[in-house]
Parts: C-alpha cells; sequence; structure tokens
C-alpha cells in the first residue's frame, strides 16, 4: 500500500510516493542520484544539492510540464510545500467566490521575491490558468526566471519585473489603475548570514546526518535581510495599506516571528487575519493572510 503523505494539502500532486522509474523517463539524468536508503526505498541523497536541483526538474517535468533549470547557487526550493503554498491561497480565494476556486488568467496574483527560480508563478498557473506579476530586487534572479518563463512559453501569463528600490517592497512595482486578487511571498528569513548557516547545521543534525551542505543554495538576499522575516513582513504589512489587492499573504517560517506580524496587523486595522498551517515532514510552517 501507497504511503500518502497526509501533512500535504490535499490537491497536492505530491502526496504519495515518488515513482522514480517515470520521473527518470521525463528527467534522465536523475537516474545518477537515485539509489536504495538505509529503509530499502529508493531515494535521493538530499544533502547533495544537485541531487535536489536534478529531483525538482523531474517533479516539475512530470507533474507540470515544465523545463526548468537553475545556475548554482541559486535558491533551489522543494516542489511540494511550494505547490501547497499555491494550494492554500486557492482555497482563500475562493471565500471571495462563493466558495469556488477561481481559475483562469483573470485571476491575478502578485509574487513578491519570485527569485531565480521562479517556481510559484509556474506551478500556481499550471494548476489554476492564473496570471502572475513577479517581482525582484537582483537582477541576474529577475534574468534567469524570466528566461524560464520564456522557455515554457509563458511570457503572457507571467509577467517579470525588477524592483528598483531594494528597501520597498510595493512602492514602484505596481502600476497606475492595476489591481491585484492577491499577493504571495517568501520572505528572507534569517537576520544574517551566521545565522543561515546555524540554523543548515541544526536542521541536518536533527536529521542526524553529518554535512554542512546548504541543499538548497540561495543567495544573499534569498536567506537574510536585517531582521529577518519579522522585519521583512512588518514592512510589507505598512506598504499594503496603499496597494489595490483583495488578500496579501507571507510565509512565516519561525513560529517566534509571529507576535510581532500580528501586532503590526493591529496597527494598520486589517479588516481580517487568518493563520494558515503547513507541514511537510519534521518542518513545519504557516502562512499569514490578511485583508482590509
Amino acid at each position: 500500500m501507497k504511503q500518502i503523505k497526509t501533512e500535504l494539502h490535499s490537491r497536492s500532486r505530491h502526496r504519495g510516493v515518488y515513482d522514480f522509474k517515470q520521473l527518470i523517463k521525463k528527467c534522465p539524468d536523475l537516474a545518477n542520484f537515485v539509489a536504495k536508503n538505509k529503509y530499502g526505498n529508493e531515494s535521493v541523497d538530499f544533502t547533495n544539492p544537485l541531487a535536489v536541483k536534478t529531483l525538482n526538474k523531474a517533479l516539475l517535468k512530470f507533474f507540470y510540464n515544465i523545463t526548468w533549470d537553475l545556475p548554482e547557487g541559486f535558491l533551489c526550493p522543494p516542489v511540494p510545500s511550494r505547490a501547497d503554498y499555491i494550494h492554500h491561497i486557492a482555497d482563500l480565494l475562493s471565500l471571495c467566490n462563493g466558495g469556488v476556486i477561481p481559475h483562469g488568467k483573470s485571476v491575478r496574483v502578485l509574487d513578491i521575491g519570485v527569485g531565480a527560480n521562479c517556481i510559484y508563478p509556474l506551478i500556481g498557473h499550471r494548476e489554476y490558468g492564473w496570471s502572475f506579476v513577479a517581482t525582484d530586487i537582483d537582477p541576474a534572479a529577475i534574468s534567469i526566471a524570466a528566461r524560464i518563463v520564456k522557455d515554457n512559453e509563458l511570457t503572457e501569463a507571467i509577467e517579470i519585473r525588477l524592483q528598483w528600490f531594494p528597501l520597498k517592497i510595493f512602492e514602484g512595482i505596481q502600476k497606475d489603475n492595476e489591481a491585484f486578487d492577491i499577493s504571495m511571498c517568501n520572505p528572507p528569513f534569517h537576520t544574517s548570514a551566521t545565522e543561515a548557516k546555524a540554523g543548515t547545521k541544526r536542521k541536518w543534525k536533527n536529521l542526524g546526518v553529518k554535512t554542512n551542505s546548504l541543499n538548497f543554495g540561495g543567495q544573499s538576499n534569498e536567506l537574510w535581510c536585517q531582521g529577518g522575516e519579522s522585519a521583512f513582513i512588518r514592512r510589507m504589512i505598512e506598504e499594503s495599506v496603499h496597494v489595490n489587492c483583495k488578500w496579501f499573504t507571507s510565509l512565516v517560517s519561525k513560529a517566534s516571528s509571529l507576535p510581532s506580524i500580528y501586532k503590526a496587523l493591529e496597527m494598520v486595522k486589517a479588516l481580517e487575519v487568518r493563520t494558515i498551517e503547513m507541514g511537510q515532514g519534521q518542518k513545519k510552517s504557516r502562512i499569514v493572510a490578511w485583508t482590509y
């Protein structure tokens, strides 16, 4: 009997055990990284950045028909958890649509900090047909994301915009008379490079793995910022008051960040605030959503 990953969203394509034979058909390079683990099951070495990236390539091709690759050093996201964020905001959008999840290009999503991987717009469009505006402060990341979009012939559905003001989040991004149904963000959650490395070290120690590998990669602006995720999300909340968007959302990695985030939402008098719990394996996180 196949194991079901019940912590993932009920609509997730990733709740079952990976069928590596089928994945390798879509991405032959994956065969170089698949081996039996200590439990006798086929798997990849998740401490190996190239293995993780190749698994992502296979998952995106198999489940979403997306051709994808990423240069070394950029954040390589876990596809299942990123897909979960998309499914949860789809549920949120259904609240304003008579309980029905809206599909199609008329649904406009703003992705703050898209990164080079462009993962949310790619999955969001494939799953629900939504159109995206995706932003980032890094010109290199913008260039790579735009190339991935072009390679998949999705330029009419996904627009990539450079944020020219690094200390701003929404300002300068939204055009006149432009509106969005929802925004999303995976903020840099560490306060420094040192904290990011320490966090990775703790993760591997908890899993009983001896390595210093940062298996998901990441540029500095993708992994940390002054004040960490709490400060970043508070700035997002302050700016959101002036943005024409029905719902605002952000991932929150640390439960300890929540009190300051809730306080900031009280200060701007958000009409409704929701916290959506998420989980994948041993990792727990959540989405905080608000509207005016």
